[in-house]
């Protein structure tokens, strides 16, 4: 009997050329559950929407600590959720 480890060739044709680089943006478009979790339909308390929105929300807090920001503003209606906290804003540099 030999002791050696078998190595298998792949049977689909596996290269380096069968690897894709992506800019951060479309790797973010085509695989969002690496960055908010699962996905799901808004139905369980840990769908991906819900950790989106709390991200905004902690981020409104954030501010408000800070001393930037009186108010704290949160609609929600049926299909969308607007958030305002009258902070500094996103930095653009």
């Amino acid at each position: 009997m030999n002791d050696e480890p078998q190595v298998l060739a792949p049977a689909h044709g596996y290269t380096e050329d069968s690897i894709r680089s992506l800019d951060w943006r479309e790797h973010i478009r085509l695989r969002p559950g690496m960055y908010i979790g699962k996905l799901g339909d808004g139905s369980s308390y840990d769908d991906g929407i819900y950790v989106l929105v709390k991200e905004v929300v902690d981020n409104c807090i954030d501010e408000h600590v800070m001393g930037y920001g009186r108010t704290i503003e949160i609609k929600i209606s049926e299909s969308k959720v607007q958030v305002r906290d009258y902070g500094r804003g996103i930095p653009l540099g």
